[in-house]
């Protein structure tokens, strides 16, 4: 692929990007384990998806072809091979800060309760703590963030109460991981599909519609009207797919089954579109 193609791709991927990134911050995720995930997921497709002759690709082709270093190649199959999570063993720094202020006991009390710390007064304070586990955050802006994430509370006397070992609540995981397995991984798949330039014919639906002229007051009916008519059409696809589940009803064997799907969605940007969004395919 030429230079300015790479770059076109590269612009569209930075804005798909934003939304991930958004989401994974809040989360609690940062490029750290963004990146060991991403590292994976290269490593996965170039060694099952480019083989010679039915056979897994070797070590320095995926290395070329990735990036990476045959080193790095080895350690993320071996990962893979094994089964295991493919997370790097640290953390963000706002994580390590919790799970610390939590486990060691000069910030927890006798009964391993997490001590209220004086931002920097008393010892052990709160700066303490960011200066040993935070890396090179300043404890202001580490205290900054915990606030915004709920995860503590500053008092009268100005310490700061711990409130929660974790910055996300488990349902807003709960909600970011379906939305990632059933929304985000589909249409990707689809898109990868797509653009396989081996192709021919057999393209999958993929179909995105917008208008950036529509005026801010009339967007509640807007969202009201699309979410009935997109509940109702995904209700009509559903009692489709039943009806063929029903007639497959005494198929025991799973080798013989695919699994199908359509998505449809909404969605709203304040960002005027570029030349990578305004299409509909």
């Amino acid at each position: 692929m030429q230079h300015t193609e790479q770059s076109h791709v590269l612009r569209a991927l930075l804005v798909a990007l934003r939304p991930i990134a958004k989401m994974l911050l809040r989360n609690g995720i940062g490029f750290r384990e963004f990146s060991e995930i991403a590292k994976s997921a290269f490593v996965d497709i170039a060694t099952n998806d480019y083989g010679l002759r039915g056979r897994p690709t070797n070590i320095s082709r995926v290395a070329v072809m990735t990036g990476l270093t045959r080193k790095e190649v080895r350690r993320i199959r071996d990962k893979i091979n094994l089964g295991q999570e493919s997370v790097v063993a640290k953390t963000t720094p706002l994580a390590e800060i919790l799970h610390r202020w939590y486990s060691v006991d000069d910030f927890t009390t006798k009964s391993g309760e997490p001590r209220e710390l004086s931002f920097d007064s008393d010892s052990p304070s709160f700066t303490e703590l960011v200066r040993r586990f935070g890396g090179d955050i300043p404890p202001g802006a580490m205290r900054t963030e915990l606030k915004r994430v709920g995860a503590i509370e500053e008092t009268e006397d100005g310490s700061l109460r711990l409130l929660k070992r974790t910055a996300t609540a488990y349902e807003t995981q709960d909600k970011l991981i379906t939305g990632l397995v059933r929304g985000i991984y589909p249409i990707a798949a689809a898109v990868a599909h797509n653009t396989d330039p081996n192709l021919g014919e057999d393209a999958w639906t993929q179909r995105t519609v917008s208008s950036d002229h529509v005026r801010n007051e009339d967007l509640p009916r807007i969202r009201r009207i699309s979410r009935d008519r997109l509940i109702e059409f995904t209700e009509s696809i559903d009692d489709l797919f039943m009806a063929y589940e029903t007639l497959q009803s005494d198929v025991k064997n799973s080798a013989s089954n695919t699994l199908v799907g359509i998505g449809v969605f909404y969605y709203e940007d304040q960002v005027q579109p570029t030349s990578f969004d305004k299409s509909s395919r």
